[in-house]
């Protein structure tokens, strides 16, 4: 059976980034950039005004002061998208807005807030230093500069900088399709009321929503029913549809779990099957026609637990990222768990995670069966308790894995 580091490594060794394609910047937030970017234009491309005012010589208004303001001629109005059409000179000032390039002549700009208008002409009633509130063309960037660098994680500030420059469209790793097929003739739609035997399908809501969480764009293909033409309809589709296939459900080895049959049907490789871990330790890895094939166990914590440690690094990678891994970290148990048996599996405990006096405490969030969905939803942090460690008390120290802080952290 597969250590859990091992099988993380097999499959970060069988997925490689997807091809850059050009994507507009509304679609490319959080997207890694395929490519270095440099700057085709400089920015400001002209200097201009940083707030409204007017446009001056400093040295018209080197004597002004509240007792001794300075008066000068209003030549004209400058608003944003306008060139002026003379220059200020001596004795002369001309009303601008912000963004507006500034006036051949003029070096400064008084902010309307010192100033007094009166007609053509406007009061100034404090001294302005030569360039002040004045933007200088290149002041941001200069063309031909480095923008973006590769493998950059484009972010609001990035994609305005990109449009400043006039770049429409970035080369980035795409987000990653994801087909998920949770199968079972048990399973019901969340709105419907279940029958004998039957129980609502909570699985298809929560992986999809890992995978939208994870950056990737889920597919859903829900309540795929127990039967061999069923699944090889439904994994025909995803490996038609998209980049990573996930199964969930109808993975073991009884009469009706078919998903591990009809990938050897298709001609799926077998990467590795079944990991030392609890929950999750039914997790099979295939290849099809090069697609990551994630078989996962139907348990509800066992499949996000699955989603969160090895979904979520694989698809990273296929979206370009450098930084696969959430942080890891000691921290000090509260509290006690004791496995049922010592049986040589990594037991992934559900635990709340919190800095007290300058140390990390955790403590289990609730019980730990594998369908016990409240304690996932009260953990914020997942306590990795050794293959050959039977239980945990207070004051014992466990590697925790920190599922809700992103990798780069």
């Amino acid at each position: 059976m597969t250590t859990c580091r091992e099988a993380l490594d097999l499959i970060l060794d069988s997925v490689a980034p997807l091809p850059p394609r050009a994507t507009t910047l509304f679609d490319a937030l959080g997207l890694v950039l395929a490519d270095r970017l440099g700057s085709p234009e400089t920015v400001p491309p002209f200097t201009n005004s940083a707030m409204d005012g007017y446009a001056v010589r400093a040295e018209d208004c080197a004597g002004a002061g509240s007792d001794t303001s300075v008066s000068l001629d209003v030549l004209s109005d400058l608003p944003a998208g306008s060139v002026a059409t003379e220059a200020v000179r001596p004795g002369t000032a001309i009303r601008i807005m912000t963004g507006a390039p500034i006036p051949a002549g003029a070096d400064s700009v008084v902010p309307v807030e010192a100033t007094t208008s009166e007609g053509s002409r406007v009061r100034i009633a404090a001294p302005v230093k030569r360039g002040a509130n004045v933007r200088l063309a290149g002041e941001d960037l200069r063309e031909g500069e480095e923008l973006l660098p590769k493998g950059f994680v484009l972010n609001p500030a990035s994609l305005g900088i990109l449009a400043s420059v006039g770049l429409s469209e970035v080369p980035v790793h795409p987000r990653a399709r994801v087909a998920i097929l949770t199968t079972g003739d048990e399973l019901v739609a969340a709105g419907d009321k279940p029958g004998p035997g039957q129980i609502r399908d909570s699985n298809i809501h929560t992986m999809c929503a890992q995978a939208l969480a994870f950056g990737a764009v889920p597919v859903p293909i829900s309540r795929v029913p127990d039967t061999r033409e069923a699944v090889t309809a439904a994994l025909s589709r995803a490996r038609n549809t998209a980049d990573v296939i996930v199964t969930n459900g109808g993975i073991s080895v009884g009469d009706y779990d078919f998903i591990k049959a009809v990938l050897a049907d298709l001609g799926a490789r077998e990467v590795f099957w079944k990991v030392k871990q609890k929950p999750g330790g039914p997790l099979g890895f295939w290849l099809l026609d090069g697609k990551p094939v994630f078989g996962i166990p139907g348990n509800t914590v066992a499949a996000m637990v699955c989603m969160e440690e090895y979904v979520r690094p694989a698809l990273r990678k296929l979206m370009g990222h450098a930084n696969l891994l959430r942080p890891e970290a000691t921290a000090v148990f509260e509290g006690s768990f004791r496995k049922t048996v010592q049986d040589g599996k990594v037991h992934l405990v559900r635990v709340r995670a919190r800095r007290e006096n300058g140390r990390l405490v955790v403590a289990p969030s609730g019980p730990q069966g594998s369908g016990i969905l409240s304690s996932m939803l009260r953990s914020n942090a997942l306590a990795l308790v050794p293959a050959d460690a039977l239980a945990l008390k207070t004051g014992d120290e466990v590697r925790v894995h920190l599922v809700e802080e992103p990798e780069d952290h």
